[in-house]
């Protein structure tokens, strides 16, 4: 394969292949997530981009393997930058993509070093264990979640075995190894049980500039007593309600909480809200039951949006130009279990909820709240919808997701 790219690439000017195999490999590796945003998506078309995708980062050029890393991070993650607009500092969006454009472009540029095929393949196996910046939202494992291949490590390491050893045998037996791809092959994941219980998933669509707005807090307010009585009219045995859905302290507001424990005697709740307490600001969950209410902190932080990955020095600065001061969120130390209507349910609110830490342990199902206004509109739904399933099928669980903006649903 690597002679026919040399004598293809000799028949055109350097740079134009370079960028033709580079922008390729980028659309190659990104395809599923877009063919999913647009409910188009085969697992065939998948699997075949997928393994082109990494046959190419093998076999490419080094500085195509540049192109392609700038072109996947502007792919994946445009969107990212959209939410700086509601710090006051909207200049900052173009900056942020870019940005993680160059990240990405670093991610995989180490793929650059070297032409050596088997040495690209161990590397690109290693990339799939780091986490630039604590932000884990780029999974090499990824590009098979929808596809006929699996998504444990395992199977990425047979895929890449598979295109690598082709380079090192004779003619006559070149491409035998591609055959260990079989081994690989996930035609039906393992399906996770529901949960016993009639939950009641609600979407919500407020726009993220009225979110936070004084006037916005009654309607806010009056739409979660609203689904509260619907879901209780239904028949249904749980509610859950989006992140932040009341965007305010609710453990300040002790009128709301105790209309919320009245309820709780005939539905059980999960609401989304923040919490107070002893001069810190956490994003928690509030799970109402039988009169009674658990609170549920957040244990994984966004990166560069609930908290800075970086030296207490640099996080006073970057708090400071760009978040007008405000301190970063507080984490809890472990994810919350709780029970209700006998059934347990592992805690997750947004981005943790695409985290390995959510699923350690004895987890079957997990309720997740998001807030996905930040980003829109954008293709962040559907990638966070992605990992989920990635995650929930790696740990065979069901994520029962409530979002405002889109991604609500049972995702397993």
């Amino acid at each position: 394969m690597i002679k026919t790219v040399q004598n293809f690439r000799k028949s055109i000017h350097p740079l134009s292949f370079d960028l033709a195999c580079g922008i390729t490999a980028a659309l190659a590796f990104s395809l599923f997530i877009y063919l999913e945003h647009f409910g188009l998506t085969y697992r065939f078309a998948n699997t075949l981009s997928a393994l082109f995708a990494l046959a190419l980062f093998l076999y490419m050029p080094k500085r195509a393997v540049l192109i392609a890393g700038f072109f996947i991070g502007l792919l994946w993650f445009y969107w990212i930058g959209y939410s700086f607009k509601y710090n006051g500092v909207g200049w900052m969006s173009p900056i942020v993509t870019f940005g993680f454009a160059i990240i990405y472009m670093l991610f995989f540029g180490i793929l650059a070093f070297t032409d050596k095929v088997y040495i690209r393949a161990l590397l690109l196996f290693a990339l799939s264990f780091f986490e630039p910046f604590d932000f884990n939202w780029l999974q090499i494992e990824l590009v098979f979640v929808e596809s006929y291949i699996g998504v444990f490590k395992y199977q990425l390491a047979l895929v890449l075995l598979a295109l690598t050893l082709p380079n090192y045998l004779k003619k006559t037996f070149r491409y035998l190894p591609l055959f260990l791809i079989l081994f690989a092959l996930e035609f039906h994941p393992s399906a996770a049980k529901d949960a016993p219980l009639k939950i009641k998933l609600v979407s919500t669509d407020v726009k993220q500039e009225h979110k936070w707005l004084r006037e916005s807090l009654e309607p806010a307010v009056l739409m979660v007593f609203e689904e509260i009585q619907k879901a209780i009219r239904e028949h249904y045995e749980l509610v859950v309600l989006p992140e932040s859905v009341l965007p305010m302290f609710l453990n300040h507001n002790p009128m709301i909480i105790e209309e919320l424990a009245k309820y709780s005697h005939d539905i059980s709740i999960v609401v989304g809200a923040l919490l107070y307490e002893d001069e810190q600001n956490f994003n928690v969950s509030y799970i109402f039951e039988n009169g009674e209410y658990t609170i549920a902190k957040k244990v994984v932080l966004v990166p560069f949006g609930e908290y800075i990955p970086l030296p207490k020095f640099a996080q006073k600065i970057i708090n400071d130009i760009f978040f007008a001061g405000q301190s970063d969120f507080i984490q809890a130390k472990t994810p919350t279990d709780f029970t209700l209507k006998g059934v347990k349910f592992r805690n997750a609110i947004c981005y943790e909820a695409t985290c390995q830490e959510i699923y350690e342990g004895d987890v079957n199902f997990v309720i997740a709240i998001s807030n996905n206004a930040w980003f829109a509109p954008s293709i962040e739904p559907t990638l966070q919808k992605l990992l989920m399933r990635y995650y929930g099928r790696k740990n065979g669980v069901t994520i029962y997701h409530s979002a405002n903006w889109r991604g609500s649903g049972v995702v397993k």
